[in-house]
Parts: structure tokens; sequence; C-alpha cells
């Protein structure tokens, strides 16, 4: 298993937990079981181990993507990159000065992510680049059935944001509005785990790009 395959697995494979364990700890807040403080330390939480995770995956993804089709996972990388900033932003706010400061919600009124906040507004704009980062990395991936469960799995997650969006935009916000979004619950975790999956096939077959080993052998001339 070369580099970059070993670093998108185990950092894809990280995100898909991390997406899994957000899944459940939503669920459990919206059937009332998780109560605050840790309903919102569990929520941020694991969507902040997603995030980092995610984009060291698609710098993996660049890496073994064939030189003709860099365009797109270029592209990615690039929503990925703005992605992780903005929501890396909100969910360190929150885990360390909102829920730590509970007990004097008028301090920090302007920095909870309620409906329509600042940072619910940052943490939309997040989710908006996440799906646009796993649209443009779509076209990057074919040839392979594992590569074609990835981009099936990507256009998914892309074709959920607009739901998404609707979620964090609508002038009133509902928690059936929110069920709206829940097939990012699939789709998210989904292209986690079928990312993973592709870099431990490919680096078990020893699938290095055709086009970048030619690459390689021209420029060692």
């Amino acid at each position: 298993m070369n580099v970059a395959h070993r670093v998108g697995y185990r950092s894809a494979l990280i995100a898909f937990v991390a997406g899994a364990a957000y899944d459940v700890a939503q669920l459990l807040q919206i059937v009332g079981i998780l109560k605050p403080p840790w309903d919102g330390v569990l929520i941020f939480g694991t969507s902040l181990v997603i995030a980092v995770p995610f984009t060291v995956a698609i710098v993996a993804l660049h890496q073994v993507t064939p030189i003709d089709r860099q365009l797109w996972t270029q592209a990615a990388l690039s929503m990925s990159v703005v992605y992780v900033t903005y929501v890396t932003l909100n969910y360190a706010v929150q885990l360390a000065v909102v829920i730590p400061r509970l007990t004097t919600p008028s301090a920090i009124a302007i920095l909870d992510q309620t409906p329509h906040s600042l940072l619910w507004t940052i943490d939309g704009l997040g989710y908006i680049f996440l799906g646009a980062a796993t649209l443009f990395a779509a076209p990057a991936l074919s040839g392979s059935p594992s590569r074609t469960w990835v981009r099936r799995f990507f256009v998914a997650n892309a074709l959920v944001t607009p739901l998404i969006s609707l979620v964090y935009f609508y002038p009133t916000f509902s928690i059936p509005l929110l069920l709206l979004g829940s097939p990012w619950s699939v789709t998210a975790p989904g292209s986690f785990l079928a990312l993973a999956l592709m870099f431990r096939k490919e680096a078990a077959a020893g699938n290095a790009p055709r086009d970048r080993r030619v690459s390689y052998e021209h420029g060692s001339r």
C-alpha cells in the first residue's frame, strides 16, 4: 500500500466512523434521549472529526487520479478546503466557547448555533461546499467498480445538498424540515466508506493510475 492509498484509506475510514457516530447522536437528540450539553458535545464533536480527515482523503484522491482528470479533483480539493475552514471554525467555537458557558446564554448569544444565527449560516455554507467537493470529484472517478461506487455516492451526496440548503436557509426552522435533509445521513457516510474501500482495493491490487505512471517515466528520462 503506497503512501497516498494508505493515508487516503485511513482518513476516509475515520471520516466514515465519525459520520456514523454523528448520525447516531443526531437521532438520539431528536428522540429526546440525548440532552444538553452532551447532545451538542457529541454532535459538534463528531462533525469536527469528519472535516480534516475528509479533506486529507480528497488530497489522497487527487494524488491517485490520472493527470487528465486532476482538474476535477483539484476543484474538489478547493471546495473541501472551504468546507473544512467553515465547519472547523464553527465547531471549535461551539465546543470551546458556547457549550462551556451555557449557564450565561446572554453573553454568548451571538456565537450560539441556533437557526438563522451567524454560525448557523457558516455551518450551512460548510455543508454546501462539502456537497460541491463531492460533485466536482465525481467526474474524476471511473473505470473500476470501486471507483464507480464512489462516484455514485458522491453524486448522491451532491444531489442532497439543495435539501441541506433548504434546511439551513428556509425562513422557518422545524424538526420536519430537519428530517428533510436526513438522506445526508446515508449519502455522506456512504461516500466516506466507499472512498475508503476504493483506496484499500486499489492498494491491494497495486493499481497506480496509468497516466500518472507514464508521466513519471517521461519525467525520469
